[in-house]
């Protein structure tokens, strides 16, 4: 054995790497610091600046290469081609606010410090790409990646990876070798074009029949299989089309989200993508010269707190700018602050040609894993940093996306009404129904095209930050009698439920949370209802489980009733201790239902059904009868039976036994 290992470096240095990384996390875990840090670490210390006790760098690079594949088609698999078009605002107007924002912040800055422009064009350029699978990951981990922020932020990433490409094809011309560039880029915009329209056609017409047939093998191993070639195949076209690899992957994960097996894949993938994403961080760790940070860390210091400003601030302006309100603009600025995987691509790119050298890379990695390592934390911190910031005297302008301005309503006259907080799915069906009943809705919302498209339907629906009195005020908080808070950002809305208690202790506050871990800090913030989404299915499994075994029906929603009652306690707590309902009898258990063919000649045949008396001798009772391709349902007494009728009976199994050989020619 250990002669095989030593035959195969590469086995043995993920060995190690992986055995590194148990101890460093359990560490991490106590310690309470966030696994990717931990991972960051696992590469400083076993990396060639390290212990280097890591000898195949590149391999783990080329593994690392796969993790940001299979994160970014992850991600995809939980949007839409229709999600992402909606989000074409977010993508052109703010990425190409944030990235321009910040090369342009970079390039005055450095040149004003005396660095030639095009050097200076060039680490703008660096500093202005983002991590993409790091900001999704740790948004994928909080559950927010649909909340206001991390739909900001997706959509900032996306056009960041769309421009790596353009970005790298005008490194010649920093250089002066820029004769061909004009003829580059339009090649590579016409083959951009021509591979987003066949992920169209793979997304719409050939992926989902593809993924039906591979289904109907019943074989999760073609499953997986098709799956994986999927993503790697469309990566890969991606890359011969320009596109970067992580690009190719996330439009993989969007062609296969079409499909209605997406759920699947996604559970399929998701223990391979965290295995290897963990590479994709310790490489990261592995290219930084700590010895070289440690003889001058005042300039590293000063230079990370410069990129981590200026990125957050034009984040957070491309995000007022689009209308988004100052929480949102302040969380995803701070989440986009970091220096991107991508930047590497680029540095590498940059190097070969003469616009770094070996001081500059180091310095540059240095601020890359520093912002990468301290992301985690900043996102951890940004709900309470936008709550101070939010509070501080500024100018009206910057504010304008905490409520917008009256539009001419009425609000006087509202009372007795319900607040609907967030018009998601949930949000929207809750409004619906109260509209079906009724009850007077007032909706508030962050999404300006959604608040845009639901006025022109005639819903009384406001844009504004739920987090701020102003707009809750404008929904007459303070006379409604309920409020549901059905939005996906989990601080916001600990927040929003706070608030609503604070300005109406009588409004019954009902809130919708994703995860279980977040029932007790909502119940605690003043909510009298929580509505967790993976228990709620738990509720939905279960009934349909004693469904299955003839409960009554208003048994089942007696026992539903009960575990909603007492806020879902018996789903919370371990089995042996869970409370027993005595009113849940499963009396009907051993009950089966059959169909029992008529013969001809049978005793049966052509006697009413009160006549047969199969319930007072057999125990059996008739529930409907199959007669050609009809169906009588509930049969009378007097329905005469005929040789071939197919009939459904309800019993005992030892009844329906007994009560076959009636069925059969005598």
């Amino acid at each position: 054995m250990l002669v095989f290992f030593m035959h195969i470096p590469l086995l043995t240095d993920v060995v190690i790497l992986l055995g590194v990384s148990l101890v460093v996390l359990y560490v991490a875990h106590g310690l309470r610091i966030p696994p990717i840090v931990g991972f960051l670490l696992t590469g400083i210390l076993l990396g060639p600046h390290g212990w280097a006790v890591v000898q195949s760098v590149h391999e783990v690079e080329q593994l690392a290469e796969i993790g940001v594949i299979l994160v970014l088609f992850a991600i995809g698999l939980e949007f839409s081609l229709g999600e992402l078009a909606r989000m074409w605002r977010t993508v052109l107007l703010g990425g190409a606010i944030q990235l321009f924002g910040v090369i342009g912040g970079v390039f005055m800055v450095l040149t004003a410090a005396g660095v030639e422009p095009r050097r200076a064009v060039f680490l703008g350029m660096l500093a202005a790409l983002s991590s993409t699978a790091v900001v999704l990951r740790l948004l994928q981990q909080r559950g927010e990646v649909d909340a206001p922020h991390g739909r900001f932020s997706l959509g900032v990433l996306v056009f960041q990876d769309l421009m790596i490409v353009p970005m790298i094809l005008l490194i010649p011309m920093l250089v002066g070798e820029g004769g061909g560039s004009g003829p580059t880029l339009t090649a590579f915009a016409v083959k951009a074009v021509l591979i987003l329209l066949l992920v169209f056609v793979l997304a719409r017409f050939v992926v989902p029949g593809f993924l039906e047939r591979v289904v109907g093998t019943r074989s999760r191993d073609m499953f997986l299989l098709a799956v994986v070639t999927i993503c790697l195949a469309v990566a890969w076209a991606g890359a011969e089309a320009g596109l970067s690899l992580a690009l190719g992957a996330f439009l993989a994960g969007l062609i296969v989200s079409e499909s209605e097996y997406s759920h699947q894949a996604l559970s399929d993938i998701i223990p391979f993508r965290d295995l290897f994403a963990a590479f994709f961080f310790i490489s990261i760790g592995m290219l930084l010269d700590v010895g070289r940070v440690a003889a001058a860390p005042m300039p590293l210091v000063s230079l990370v707190a410069g990129v981590l400003v200026l990125k957050g601030v034009v984040a957070g302006a491309a995000a007022l700018v689009l209308g988004w309100p100052l929480r949102t603009a302040i969380v995803a600025g701070l989440a986009l602050s970091q220096v991107g995987e991508f930047s590497f691509v680029l540095a590498r790119s940059g190097s070969g040609v003469g616009l770094l050298d070996e001081a500059t890379y180091q310095a540059f990695l240095a601020v890359a894993v520093v912002t990468i390592g301290v992301t985690p934390l900043l996102l951890a911190v940004a709900p309470r940093v936008a709550r101070v910031l939010e509070g501080l005297p500024m100018p009206a302008r910057f504010k304008r996306g905490l409520i917008e301005p009256t539009d001419g309503r009425d609000q006087e006259d509202l009372g007795d009404h319900v607040v609907v907080v967030g018009f998601g799915v949930n949000g929207a069906n809750v409004a619906r129904a109260a509209r079906v009943a009724g009850i007077p809705v007032v909706a508030l919302e962050m999404n300006p095209v959604i608040v845009r498209e639901e006025r022109a339907r005639g819903v009384d629906i406001h844009y504004g930050d739920a987090t701020q009195a102003a707009v809750l005020e404008r929904a007459a908080i303070r006379r409604a009698r309920v409020a549901v808070v059905a939005i996906s950002d989990a601080a916001a809305t600990r927040r929003v439920v706070s608030l609503v208690r604070f300005l109406n202790p009588a409004c019954h506050v009902i809130a919708r949370t994703r995860h279980l871990r977040e029932m007790d800090p909502l119940l605690a913030a003043g909510a009298h209802r929580v509505i967790p989404e993976e228990l709620e299915t738990s509720v939905e499994i279960v009934a349909r489980v004693l469904a299955s075994y003839l409960v009554p029906r208003r048994d089942i929603e007696a026992f539903v009733a009960e575990i909603r009652a007492d806020g879902y306690e018996m789903l919370r707590t371990p089995l042996g201790t869970s409370p027993t309902l005595a009113d849940l009898q499963l009396t009907l258990s051993d009950l089966e239902i059959s169909t029992l063919t008529v013969d001809d000649g049978s005793a049966l045949a052509g006697q009413a059904l009160a006549e047969t008396d199969l319930r007072r001798l057999y125990g059996v009772t008739v529930v409907a009868i199959r007669r050609g391709d009809g169906m009588i349902a509930n049969p009378g007494g007097d329905t005469v039976i005929a040789a071939g009728d197919g009939l459904i009976v309800l019993g005992l199994s030892d009844e329906v036994n007994a009560a076959s050989d009636l069925f059969r020619k005598g």
